[in-house]
């Protein structure tokens, strides 16, 4: 039998990320994590994000935890690795750089 490499599921997020765009990437997010075992979040365009951002992150990571699966950050610039580190949830998040 081959081994099969298993191929994480990206969504890509771009421009700001507030209250009014957080809902769309807490549903992205979570349609993706009822479907695949790793979820990747391409932050590489996002430009802000404020605490709605961030609760949609804290909700996929419980959501992933309770699935058994895995959400990876990657891409994140600068002041949203800022702000994930004044919340202490980088060391909470998988983030890839």
């Amino acid at each position: 039998m081959r081994n099969q490499v298993q191929v994480p599921f990206v969504v890509r997020a771009g421009g700001e990320i507030d209250l009014d765009t957080a809902p769309y990437l807490r549903r992205a997010l979570a349609a993706a994590l009822e479907s695949h075992r790793e979820v990747v979040l391409d932050l590489s365009e996002v430009t802000f994000m404020d605490c709605a951002g961030l609760s949609a992150l804290v909700r996929a990571r419980n959501q992933a935890d309770r699935c058994g699966g895995r959400l990876i950050l990657r891409g994140a610039g600068r002041s949203v690795v800022r702000l994930l580190k004044l919340t202490g949830l980088y060391r909470r998040l998988a983030v890839e750089l």
